[in-house]
C-alpha cells in the first residue's frame, strides 16, 4: 500500500495552503469528497474518499507541532501514524493529512496506556516513548502554557493495516490559557503572536462546552486585548 502515491492526495499537493483558513480548508476538502468524521477538542476530522486517510483540520493548537516532530524523529516507527502532508493555514492554523486510525477496543487501549506509564513494551514502542519524553522536555523550556504528555485512551488507536499507532500525544494547558484570555489577553498575543492566534477562539471545544455567556466574554476579552497591542 503506498501511501505517498493515493488519488486522494494528488489534488491537495503543490496549493498554497498558507492563504487559506481552517473554514476554507475545512470546505475544499468537503468538496474534494473528504467527509467529516470527528471532532476532538482543538480539531476537525475527516476521512478520504476511499478511506486511506484522515485530514487533521486545526483552527490552532501549539501542541500539535511536538507530536509531528515525534514522528519526524521516528521515521518508520509502526507505532506511528504514516503522515502524508503538513501544511500551515493562514492565521494559525493547520492541515495535516495522515494515515486513517480507527479507534482501538478499549481493553486494548487500556493496556497500551499502562505499558506506556510503566515502561513496558517492545523496542520500537520504547523508541517512542523515550523520544516523546525528549520532545515534552524541548517544547516545556519554550511553549507557554504548555502541559505535555497525555496518552489517554483516546490516543490509541488502530491503523488499517491492523497495527496499532499513536496520535495526539502532548497537550496544552487549554483551561489556563482560556483564564489568561478572559483575565489579559494582551498577554496570550504576546506570547504566542499574534499572527499565531487569529483563530484561538475557534477551535471545537469552546464550540462544543461554552454557554453564550461564555462564548460572548471570550469574545469580548479577546477584543479588549486585540486594542491593547494594537
Amino acid at each position: 500500500m503506498k501511501l505517498d502515491h493515493d488519488a486522494d492526495i494528488t489534488p491537495l499537493l503543490g496549493r498554497d495552503w498558507s492563504a487559506v483558513d481552517h473554514r476554507e480548508a475545512l470546505a475544499g476538502l468537503a468538496r474534494l469528497g473528504w467527509t467529516p468524521c470527528g471532532v476532538g477538542d482543538w480539531a476537525v476530522g475527516l476521512r478520504s474518499p476511499r478511506g486511506l486517510f484522515a485530514a487533521r483540520i486545526c483552527p490552532f493548537d501549539p501542541a500539535y507541532p511536538a507530536f509531528l516532530e515525534l514522528c519526524r524523529r521516528c521515521p518508520g516507527n509502526p507505532y506511528l501514524p504514516h503522515v502524508a502532508l503538513v501544511e500551515a493555514l493562514d492565521g494559525g492554523g493547520s492541515l495535516t493529512v495522515l494515515e486513517f486510525l480507527a479507534p482501538a477496543a478499549p481493553e486494548e487501549a487500556a493496556e497500551v496506556a499502562r505499558r506506556w506509564r510503566e515502561g513496558e513494551g517492545d523496542e520500537a514502542f520504547d523508541a517512542v516513548r523515550r523520544t516523546a519524553l525528549t520532545v515534552d522536555e524541548e517544547w516545556r523550556a519554550r511553549t507557554p502554557w504548555w502541559d505535555g504528555i497525555d496518552l489517554n485512551h483516546g490516543n490509541v488507536r488502530r491503523a488499517v493495516d491492523g497495527r496499532i499507532a499513536l496520535v495526539d500525544v502532548f497537550c496544552m494547558d487549554g483551561a489556563s490559557l482560556y483564564r489568561q484570555v478572559l483575565d489579559d489577553s494582551a498577554v496570550v498575543r504576546e506570547r504566542l503572536s499574534t499572527a499565531a492566534t487569529r483563530h484561538l477562539l475557534d477551535i471545537p471545544y469552546i464550540a462544543r462546552e461554552s454557554s453564550p455567556a461564555e462564548i460572548e466574554a471570550l469574545r469580548a476579552a479577546w477584543r479588549a486585548g486585540a486594542r491593547v497591542t494594537s
